[in-house]
């Protein structure tokens, strides 16, 4: 047997607050059984309790309302359990951040950093497959394994090995506006013909000499690898103004499941000759 009560009764059974209840109402995400014409007064059936639970449940979990949305109007249980294995899985990955984060904080605050090894390289001009897109800050892990997997395929299914170690370049606005063009990049061997389409470019990039340092371990330390290798190109007064800094991925996500293990190499542009 059902009832109805009035929403402040609904606000006692669900543990979900009277102005929580009319949002859900306004955004029809869990709507009143009856609302009277007259005085506008809601009314809830007690079949929607458990609505309104799994409602909080999900909150209380940060899915944010759309993906809440989608798993109330899923009629297959299927299809149900993957919005919320989705989800759990986001979370999960945003748990293991924050606890590397909180590892990177305390090794800040507790240990001074290592002095930084800088070794001074002249890289020759090379040819590459690239792809380049604008990329947010906050984005740039996802971009950098979907845009790198694409290159290798690419190579792979037109019968071409990579002819040197893959990388990036990112543009000054990328630091500076928290958005800017990276390209990610592949070295073709000497000779490579190859025609690209979909997005992709084969850019010739030309000789530089660099400052080089290399990170080991997650992102969370790369600022202090930034931190030094750029403070020691600014301190000798070599800079090479405007020119993209480059990474190159020794050991990356396409070889290591463990980002303890990733090993990149910093190459800062400065003037010719060494600092």
């Amino acid at each position: 047997m059902t009832a109805t009560v009035a929403i402040g009764e609904f606000a006692r059974l669900t543990l979900l607050s009277v102005k929580t209840l009319r949002y859900y109402h306004e955004i029809e995400l869990l709507e009143p059984a009856s609302v009277d014409v007259g005085t506008g007064y809601r009314r809830y059936s007690t079949d929607q309790v458990e609505r309104a639970h799994l409602i909080r449940r999900l909150r209380d979990l940060d899915m944010p309302l759309p993906e809440i949305r989608t798993v109330l109007a899923a009629a297959d249980p299927a299809e149900r359990d993957a919005a919320l294995r989705a989800h759990l899985i986001r979370m999960e990955a945003a748990l293991d951040r924050t606890r590397e984060v909180v590892v990177s904080l305390r090794a800040l605050l507790t240990a001074p950093p290592p002095p930084i090894e800088v070794d001074y390289r002249t890289e020759p001009a090379f040819t590459a497959l690239t792809f380049t897109s604008q990329v947010e800050r906050t984005a740039i892990a996802d971009w950098c394994g979907i845009a790198f997997e694409q290159l290798y395929t690419t190579l792979v299914e037109s019968g071409i090995a990579p002819g040197g170690t893959a990388g990036a370049t990112y543009s000054n606005e990328f630091f500076t506006d928290d958005n800017g063009a990276v390209t990610a990049f592949v070295p073709l061997p000497p000779g490579a013909e190859f025609v690209p389409t979909g997005g992709f470019a084969v850019v010739e990039f030309p000789g530089r000499h660099f400052a080089v340092a290399v990170h080991d371990g997650p992102f969370e330390d790369f600022d202090r690898t930034y931190g030094a290798l750029g403070s020691h190109v600014a301190e000798h007064g070599a800079a090479l103004p405007g020119e993209p800094v480059r990474e190159r991925y020794l050991v990356g996500p396409d070889t290591t499941d463990n980002p303890a293990d990733y090993r990149t190499e910093v190459c800062w542009p400065i003037t010719e000759g060494e600092i």
